[in-house]
C-alpha cells in the first residue's frame, strides 16, 4: 500500500470463501483496492446510497447464484466498510439501512469527530 492509499476500516462484515465464491471474493478485493487508491467507481460496479448518508455507496458483486453488496463510505482517511450482505430483493432491507446509519454514528463518536 502506498502512503496515499486509504486503509479499509471494517465496521461490519467480511469477504471470505465461502459464502462468496472465489471469483466474487477476488472481484470484491479488486474493487476495494481501486477505492483505496482513490478511484471513484460508478455503475455497474457501485452506486451512491444517499439514504444511508453522505459519501455512502454500495459495491455490487454478482456471484454464481447470488448477488452481494458491500456498503461503504469514503472518508478522507479511510474507506469505511459498513455492511456486507446477500441482496435477495431489489430494495435494500430497512434493517441494513438502519444498521449502516447506526454504525456511521458510532464510528463518528469513537473517532471523536462528526459524521
Amino acid at each position: 500500500m502506498k502512503r496515499t492509499d486509504k486503509p479499509l476500516a471494517w465496521l461490519h462484515g467480511e469477504i471470505k470463501t465461502p459464502p462468496l465464491s472465489s471469483a466474487a471474493r477476488i472481484e470484491a478485493g479488486f474493487l476495494l483496492r481501486k477505492l483505496q487508491m482513490g478511484e471513484l467507481l460508478s455503475l455497474p460496479h457501485s452506486r451512491p446510497m444517499p439514504s444511508i448518508g453522505l459519501r455512502c455507496h454500495e459495491l455490487r458483486i454478482d456471484d454464481e447464484d447470488k448477488t452481494w453488496r458491500i456498503v461503504y463510505r469514503i472518508d478522507n482517511d479511510a474507506i469505511v466498510i459498513l455492511e456486507v450482505f446477500e441482496k435477495k430483493t431489489q430494495k435494500t432491507p430497512r434493517e441494513v439501512l438502519e444498521n449502516c446509519r447506526r454504525r456511521i454514528r458510532l464510528y463518528g463518536i469513537a473517532a471523536g469527530g462528526s459524521t
